[in-house]
């Protein structure tokens, strides 16, 4: 079991919807997403979602909307820089359903959560990169 961590957030734009091929011959697609934690620093965060499931989830969504997002970080190195990647795998409505959480520390727990979906698709992803 990974550990999971979960951001509250307004959705405040959503990114078109991205395809290709990996090396291995695999078709993906992939969507971005942002949302504003209300946070004083650094309050948007934008979320990658892989896979059309995925996806889908984020389509029931709509700007402004309130959401919990559970996701997943990864980081990986590639000539002595490290790129880190930020991937949803859940997306629910948040249960106050207003805008932008107050001001402060944003609700982010390590709560232990299966995420083989996420390592999953992390795995085919390693083909993806454009370097």
């Amino acid at each position: 079991m990974a550990n999971s961590l979960q951001l509250k957030g307004r959705i405040i734009k959503i990114l078109e919807i991205e395809s290709g091929t990996s090396k291995a011959g695999k078709e993906w697609k992939k969507q971005s997403f942002v949302i504003n934690t209300g946070d004083d620093f650094n309050p948007e965060i934008c979320f990658s979602l892989f896979g059309e499931d995925k996806i889908q989830k984020l389509s029931a969504f709509s700007l402004d909307q309130s959401v919990n997002v559970s996701f997943n970080l990864s980081s990986r190195e590639y000539n002595g820089k490290y790129y880190h990647n930020i991937d949803a795998w859940n997306i629910s409505p948040a249960e106050n359903g207003g805008g932008i959480p107050a001001a402060g520390p944003s609700d982010m727990s390590l709560d232990a959560q299966p995420s083989t979906e996420a390592t999953a698709s992390s795995e085919e992803k390693d083909d993806d990169l454009p370097f």
